[in-house]
């Protein structure tokens, strides 16, 4: 895949930290996540960080906000 590419589709990701910072939880909660398979990541290409799907996340967030009525 080109370059370009990689970059575009990075985009529709958010890091550990912004992933927590947009549903106002701590980074760690999102690490527990991922090793209880509630939450997958992927791992980016090239230094192998975690990565959210913004479609995940805001999925994640509409289920709690959902289990709370």
């Amino acid at each position: 895949m080109h370059t370009e590419a990689w970059i575009q589709k990075l985009g529709d990701y958010l890091t550990v930290k912004e992933a927590a910072e947009f549903i106002g939880v701590s980074p760690n909660a999102f690490r527990n996540w991922d090793r209880t398979d509630k939450l997958k990541p992927l791992r980016h290409p090239v230094n192998r960080y975690r990565l959210y799907r913004k479609e995940d996340v805001e999925q994640l967030l509409l289920e709690a906000a959902t289990n709370l009525k």
